[in-house]
């Protein structure tokens, strides 16, 4: 893509890159009230029916995932136009999201500055290997690569590796307001459950807390996961990498209904959101109907999407993903023909 188109791309997007704060107001009222509303009413319905709990409590982890798109959005400076707003609002729902403000934002940052770069990996992203790299690796690395990528542990385990452990630590390095940050959000973190265990009992929390926030957790690793990798995705070495292809080809149209738009605060327009991380969420589908060059996206429905559970390994080759099974097919395929290869040349030297 040119200089100039990817000028007048970005500069199409710029007047949607403005907030309001009628609409974030709004956006508050009608995602943290029904989150704390919901959570009563699972509570509430422990003494009716534990399947009802639970459902409640799923309509409530949606509303989490909600809460979770006004605290990127906040890390994004996107939320408020004050700074102070953006930053209060974001520990604050950060403390109910279980995410360190400071932490997440410089990582997601980086995220956004280097995804698709694959000399850039590993830092705010999903763990991609490519095919040479798998087959380079040892085999500690191979059997951690492949539990990691096993769905049972990135959608099962991961939610709470992020919540009990990834979210709660510091890097070693991290600077004096980022790991201030992280220290409060532990503190308020651990505050407010002890208050809700002695205010409804541990069983109550265990039946009700507990499945949202895993809920949530699963849900949203799976739209992070979704919206990088599919068949046609993008990734490229630093020397040909170019950041607007890197949103718009390498992000993913999530194609979703309505009501579930709705609930994931439009996260499914990924390809506006990395071309500019300052449009707010409540307007990253202004932004996407009135460009036409974005309605050239990949768009994945949520039958699609599916596939991409079998996305093991990016081939830089064929520039696709690929399954371990297909990569050791390949590789048979390969091993054959090098012996075929290597008779005929026996033959012919004789």
């Amino acid at each position: 893509m040119s200089k100039q188109k990817t000028a007048a791309l970005r500069k199409s997007i710029s007047p949607f890159e403005k907030s309001n704060m009628k609409s974030s107001v709004k956006q508050l009222f009608n995602t943290i009230p029904p989150f704390f509303l919901l959570w009563f009413l699972a509570y509430q319905s422990l003494s009716v029916s534990i399947w009802l709990t639970f459902g409640l409590s799923v309509v409530a982890a949606g509303f989490v995932i909600r809460i979770f798109i006004i605290f990127h959005d906040c890390c994004h400076g996107s939320f408020f136009k004050n700074k102070k707003l953006n930053n209060v609002l974001g520990t604050i729902t950060g403390v109910i999201t279980m995410f360190p403000y400071e932490k997440w934002k410089r990582e997601h940052n980086i995220h956004h500055a280097t995804s698709g770069n694959l000399d850039k990996r590993g830092i705010g992203d999903v763990w991609i290997m490519t095919v040479d790299e798998y087959a380079k690796a040892s085999f500690k690395e191979r059997v951690s690569y492949r539990l990691y990528r096993n769905p049972l542990v990135m959608f099962g385990l991961g939610p709470l590796y992020l919540y009990l452990v990834t979210n709660r630590m510091n890097r070693k390095d991290a600077r004096k307001k980022e790991r201030n940050n992280t220290y409060l959000t532990n503190i308020l973190v651990v505050v407010v459950y002890a208050l809700v265990i002695w205010t409804v009992g541990i069983q109550a929390f265990l039946l009700v807390h507990v499945p949202i926030m895993f809920v949530a957790g699963s849900l949203g690793i799976w739209l992070f996961y979704v919206q990088h990798q599919f068949e046609d995705s993008y990734f490229e070495n630093e020397s040909e990498w170019n950041y607007v292809k890197a949103a718009v080809d390498g992000s993913s149209f999530y194609k979703l209904p309505k009501v579930l738009q709705w609930v994931t605060g439009n996260i499914g327009y990924h390809h506006v959101h990395h071309l500019s991380p300052r449009v707010p969420n409540y307007n990253l589908e202004k932004a996407h109907e009135s460009t036409p060059p974005l309605h050239h996206a990949t768009t994945i429905t949520m039958g699609k999407s599916l596939q991409s559970i079998h996305f093991r390994l990016y081939d830089e080759k064929r520039k696709t993903f690929a399954s371990f099974k297909e990569v050791k097919q390949q590789w048979k395929k390969d091993k054959l023909n090098l012996q075929m290869n290597a008779k005929i040349q026996s033959v012919e030297g004789k």
